[in-house]
């Protein structure tokens, strides 16, 4: 009866967790549409929220397999007491970046808080690292390098992504007229829809990871992700970002730098290609700080005097910070649950 009601509050703090994911990463989606006038922030906002639901309805399950095969501390009733201290580590980041409309990373967080509190738990052996498989033959990317990996690919392919690209808009525009704006809102429509779509597809994947585990930890023995669980995801992301996201939006959206539509679409290609490719090789990404620095990248090839670097160098250090932190508070929880539980 007691591992029951365990399963249900960790399930049920995953889809919270959800809802936070939803106005820290998924608001940041809607920042750069929105700050650029290609949207009125009701419709812009509501556009992001829809396609962000198709994503995550229609998104695989690569990634939720990725995160699930991350940590294995043991026993049922010890696996859900780590993944109850990982989700409210991140659930309390989440919480603290957005008080401070600071875009953080739900993606680092729960990361930091699964490898803290399993390592609390059962050591490092419960912790897949992966670096024995990435140093010898044949060379396998997987487990935790393989999320740290991506992690940080990504965002430099953002970043000079986005670069590269609003050099290459810049050159192919610089005759056209004023006019041509139409058609850069129309197709920012198009790659914001596309960005959104793959947002909600790997985001939302690692809280159904974390409801896959609990569900093996209390008997199934089979790490499978519920449709259920899949539509709850999708509903609650939306929500989230409809209903929390406008702090987080406006630090990306007009802190940074000022973002035109052609500013808004160099930034969202170069994103949503990075976290598409990410999801379809099953990696957790940060849409977040992907997005956050794309716009830096796009800022730098513009006018880097313009460009809020100050802020920037906010949102590296959160990103920085997250997994080392949660990995603390992570620890922490699952040290004073156990003391409480006595698992």
């Amino acid at each position: 009866m007691l591992m029951l009601a365990a399963m249900a509050i960790t399930v049920l703090l995953a889809f919270v967790f959800t809802f936070t994911n939803g106005f820290q990463d998924a608001a940041t989606v809607a920042a750069t549409f929105i700050a650029s006038r290609s949207a009125t922030p009701k419709a812009g906002i509501l556009w992001v929220a829809a396609m962000v639901v198709l994503g995550a309805i229609l998104g695989g399950s690569a990634v939720a397999l990725t995160l699930a095969g991350l940590v294995n501390p043991g026993e049922g009733g010890r696996t859900v007491a780590v993944l109850f201290a990982a989700l409210v580590a991140a659930i309390f980041w989440n919480v603290l970046t957005w008080k401070y409309a600071l875009p953080s990373s739900s993606t680092h967080a729960i990361i930091g808080g699964l490898v803290g509190a399993a390592l609390a738990a059962a050591g490092p052996g419960s912790v897949f690292w992966g670096w024995e498989e990435l140093v010898t033959p044949p060379h396998a990317l997987v487990g935790l390098a393989k999320v740290l990996t991506f992690l940080v690919v990504s965002v430099l392919i953002g970043f000079l992504g986005s670069y590269c690209m609003r050099k290459g808009t810049g050159f192919l525009l610089r005759n056209a007229q004023r006019s041509v704006n139409r058609r850069i809102v129309q197709a920012n429509w198009l790659v914001t829809a596309a960005m959104a779509f793959s947002n909600g597809a790997n985001d939302t994947q690692k809280q159904l990871g974390i409801i896959a585990l609990v569900l093996a930890a209390g008997g199934s023995g089979l790490v499978e992700v519920p449709i259920w669980a899949r539509f709850a995801c999708a509903i609650l992301i939306g929500a989230g970002t409809i209903g929390g996201g406008w702090r987080i939006m406006h630090t990306v959206g007009h802190r940074i730098f000022r973002i035109e539509p052609i500013h808004s679409f160099d930034s969202q290609f170069f994103s949503g290609a990075s976290i598409a490719i990410s999801t379809l090789v099953g990696a957790p990404v940060s849409s977040t700080h992907i997005i956050s620095i794309s716009v830096l990248g796009v800022g730098a090839a513009e006018n880097p005097k313009k460009v809020a670097w100050s802020v920037g160098w906010n949102i590296v250090m959160a990103m920085l910070m997250t997994i080392p932190v949660t990995m603390g508070i992570g620890a922490a929880i699952y040290l004073a649950t156990a003391l409480l539980t006595g698992v």
